[in-house]
């Protein structure tokens, strides 16, 4: 990888911290509100649930981010963390924030889809049924 390579990576991982910094005020929106009105109290019941998942989704992503900004620090950014070899620099353009290779996503999406089984993982080749 390239230092401009690296370098547009690092820029993009702290533009997308900051932006998620910034949206952290939505633990404002969870407040519990009263009213007599039983659709009302439903809807109100799915607006914090929407809230409360979009918080989640932005805390697991600020970790994956803080996460990439502290391999590019000890020199381990662009090493998948299962196999140890090079993430392609356009995977990381895609996904700066990628932990693993395109082979390794793979096999671990299929498993926590349930497709391959954790033990039957190096069996198991993909694309072969």
């Amino acid at each position: 990888m390239s230092k401009t390579d690296f370098d547009l990576l690092k820029a993009t991982l702290q533009t997308k911290l900051a932006t998620i910094a910034t949206g952290s005020d939505k633990r404002a929106d969870i407040v519990i509100q009263q009213s007599p009105d039983a659709l009302d109290q439903t809807q109100f019941a799915t607006e914090r649930d929407l809230v409360v998942s979009l918080l989640n989704r932005d805390t697991q992503m600020s970790r994956l981010v803080k996460g990439a900004l502290r391999r590019m620090v000890d020199g381990t950014y662009g090493t998948c963390l299962a196999c140890e070899d090079p993430i392609s620099v356009k995977r990381l353009q895609a996904v700066p924030w990628a932990e693993l290779c395109l082979h390794c996503q793979e096999r671990s999406d299929l498993t926590a889809a349930g497709v391959l089984g954790a033990d039957h993982e190096e069996d198991v080749k993909l694309g072969s049924g």
